[in-house]
C-alpha cells in the first residue's frame, strides 16, 4: 500500500513537471481540472502553484502547495506564499501574504487564512485589513462567511472611510449591502465629534449610523444621549427618539422625537419638549417646539408652559405659543401669546400676551391684563410686574388702573386712576401709590370688623397703606370731594364704581390651574370710561 502512494506521488511530480515544460499547454487550465471534477458554487479550483508535495511521512490527505499560491471560488479569488490543499473537504489553509479578491471593488489581507469548505467560511487571522471601495477594515481576527456574504471580527477592529473612524470590540461588515454592525466600546470619530455607543449600525454607503444603544455623542458645541436614532455623519442631520437630549452651553433639550441640524445648530422636538436653561433658570415646555443653540431662539406650542426657578418660588406660565431669545446684554426674553395665564404662590395672573426679561425679573402683560395677590384684584391697559430675589417687588399700572380688595360677600373696597404703583414686602401688599383721576369706594370697620358705612371719595393722588393686607392709612390730596354713607342706607348703585369688575373666576388656584381655558364673555371685559372727576 505505501509502495503504491509513492509511486503515485512520483507519477504525479512528474507529470508536473513534463507539464511545466510544454510551451503550448497553460499552466492554470491544467490544475483546475486536477483539482476539481465540474464547476461547482462551493467548490474551490487550485488554478496556480509553483510546486506541489505530499507528506509521506503523516500519509496525510492534503497537498502541499508553494510559490504564488492561487486558489478560485466562483467569482472569488485567493492568493497566499503556500497552503495545505484538502481537496476532499473542499478545504484549505493558507500563509503568507493571503489575499482575497473578488471583481475590482473587495480585497481582503492576512497573514494566514484558515477556509472551511463544509461552512464555506474563512478564517482570517493576524494582520487583517478587508478593502471595499473607500472602506477600509483593520483587525487580527476576521471570519468571513462567503454564504452570506459578511465578515465579522470578535477580538477589536477598527473600520474608516471617507467620513469617519469605528472602532469597537465585535462587527461585523457586508460588502454587499456595505452595512457595518458594531457592538460593544464603539467609537465613532469624526473630525467634528466622537459618538460613542454599546451598538451602531453604520452604512459606509449613505455614510448614516442607526443609534441602537445608549449613546453619547461629544463635540466642541454640545452633547447629545440617545438610545435610539440615525445620524447623518456626512450631511450632519439626525433623528434622535426615546427622550434623546441635547446638552449646549447651559441648555438642556429634550423629547420624545428630536430632528437635529448641526450645521445649522437647529434641534426641533416632537412631543413632550422641554428646554431646561440652567444659566437663567427657565425652563419651557410643550408638545412642539424647537431650539437654536447658535441663537438662542427657543419657541414652544401646544400645552406650552415656562417655569422660572430663579427665586424661591417658581412662576408656572402657560400661553398658546412661548417664544425665548438673548437680547444684546445677555438678558433673556421669553414672549407669551393667547390666552396668558400664570402662576405664583404669592401673585397669579391672566392676559393675552405677555414678555418676561430676566435682566430685571420683570412681566410685561398686555390686553385686559389681570393680577391677583392674596384678596387683591388689580387690572389696568398694562400691568408690570417687578420681582426681588424672592418674590413680588412693585407692581406698575401706567394709562389705567383698576384695584379692589374683596370685604364680604356684597362689599369691595375699590380704586382706580390713571397710573397705580403697588409696593410688597415679604410676598405681601404694604403700599400703593395711584395718581391721576383717582376714584375710591372703601368700607370703613370697627375693630370688631363691623362696617361703619361706604367712604367714597375723588381727588388728583392717593396714597394707601396697608397691614396684615387691610388698609391701615389713607392719604389723598390736593383737593379731595367725598361722602359717607351709613351702612343701612346704601344703596345698590353706590356699591361699585364704574369701572368695576369682579374677575375672581378666572384666577389660576394652582400651577395646573394655568392650562385652564377661560373665555371671558363680552360683559366681562373692563369698561374703562373715561373719569369724570380731577385732574392730573
Amino acid at each position: 500500500m505505501g509502495r503504491t502512494r509513492i509511486l503515485l506521488a512520483i507519477l504525479s511530480l512528474f507529470s508536473f513537471c513534463v507539464w511545466a515544460h510544454m510551451p503550448d499547454t497553460p499552466k492554470v487550465k491544467h490544475l483546475a481540472r486536477t483539482a476539481g471534477d465540474g464547476d461547482s458554487e462551493k467548490k474551490v479550483y487550485l488554478e496556480y502553484a509553483e510546486t506541489l508535495d505530499f507528506d509521506e511521512k503523516q500519509s496525510a490527505d492534503y497537498q502541499i502547495l508553494r510559490g504564488n499560491v492561487r486558489f478560485r471560488k466562483e467569482g472569488m479569488y485567493m492568493f497566499c506564499d503556500s497552503a495545505y490543499f484538502y481537496e476532499q473537504s473542499n478545504s484549505l489553509d493558507a500563509f503568507g501574504n493571503v489575499r482575497m479578491e473578488q471583481g475590482d471593488t473587495l480585497f481582503v489581507y492576512s497573514d494566514v487564512m484558515f477556509y472551511d469548505g463544509m461552512t464555506q467560511i474563512a478564517r482570517l487571522r493576524y494582520n487583517v485589513k478587508m478593502e471595499n471601495q473607500d472602506m477600509v477594515l483593520f483587525t487580527d481576527s476576521l471570519n468571513y462567511d462567503l454564504v452570506p456574504n459578511i465578515g465579522y471580527f470578535f477580538e477589536g477592529g477598527k473600520l474608516i472611510d471617507s467620513e469617519n473612524e469605528l472602532t469597537s470590540i465585535y462587527g461585523q461588515y457586508s460588502p454587499d449591502t456595505k452595512r457595518a454592525v458594531f457592538n460593544y466600546d464603539v467609537q465613532l470619530v469624526n473630525p467634528d465629534y466622537t459618538l460613542y455607543s454599546d451598538t451602531l449600525e453604520y452604512s459606509t454607503l449613505t455614510k448614516v449610523a442607526d443609534i441602537l444603544g445608549p449613546s453619547v455623542i461629544v463635540s466642541d458645541s454640545n452633547v447629545i444621549y440617545s438610545r435610539r436614532g440615525w445620524y447623518d455623519t456626512q450631511n450632519n442631520l439626525s433623528t434622535l427618539y426615546d427622550r434623546s437630549i441635547i446638552v449646549s452651553k447651559s441648555q438642556h433639550l429634550t423629547g420624545d422625537t428630536i430632528f437635529y441640524d448641526r450645521e445649522k445648530g437647529f434641534g426641533e422636538v416632537f412631543g413632550n419638549m422641554f428646554l431646561d436653561d440652567t444659566l437663567r433658570m427657565v425652563i419651557m415646555e410643550g408638545q412642539y417646539g424647537f431650539y437654536n443653540e447658535k441663537t438662542e431662539f427657543a419657541f414652544a406650542t401646544d400645552r406650552a408652559r415656562a417655569l422660572e426657578y430663579s427665586r424661591g418660588d417658581t412662576l408656572y406660565l402657560h400661553a398658546d405659543t412661548l417664544k425665548g431669545f438673548t437680547l444684546p446684554d445677555s438678558t433673556r426674553q421669553l414672549q407669551a401669546y393667547y390666552g396668558t395665564r400664570f402662576f405664583r404662590n404669592d401673585i397669579q395672573g391672566v392676559c393675552d400676551s405677555m414678555n418676561y426679561f430676566t435682566r430685571d425679573s420683570a412681566l410685561y402683560m398686555y390686553k385686559d391684563p389681570i393680577v391677583w395677590s392674596d384678596s387683591y384684584q388689580i387690572f389696568g391697559d398694562t400691568i408690570k410686574v417687578f420681582m426681588n430675589d424672592s418674590t413680588v417687588d412693585w407692581v406698575h399700572i401706567p394709562q389705567f388702573a383698576f384695584a379692589a380688595q374683596q370685604k364680604d360677600s356684597l362689599f369691595f373696597d375699590q380704586l382706580s386712576g390713571k397710573d397705580l404703583k403697588a409696593y410688597f414686602m415679604d410676598g405681601e401688599l404694604y403700599k400703593v401709590d395711584v395718581s391721576g383721576n383717582v376714584q375710591t369706594i372703601f368700607y370703613p370697620q370697627e375693630r370688631d370688623s363691623t362696617f361703619t358705612g361706604l367712604n367714597q371719595a375723588e381727588s388728583s393722588f392717593l396714597t394707601m397703606y396697608l397691614k396684615d393686607q387691610q388698609m391701615d392709612k389713607l392719604i389723598m390730596w390736593p383737593e379731595v370731594q367725598g361722602s359717607l354713607t351709613p351702612v343701612p342706607l346704601i344703596r345698590r348703585g353706590q356699591l361699585f364704581l364704574p369701572d368695576y369688575q369682579w374677575f375672581e373666576a378666572y384666577r389660576p388656584k394652582d400651577p395646573d390651574d394655568i392650562f385652564r381655558t377661560v373665555e371671558k364673555p363680552e360683559s366681562d371685559e373692563p369698561k374703562k370710561k373715561k373719569r369724570r372727576f380731577g385732574t392730573q
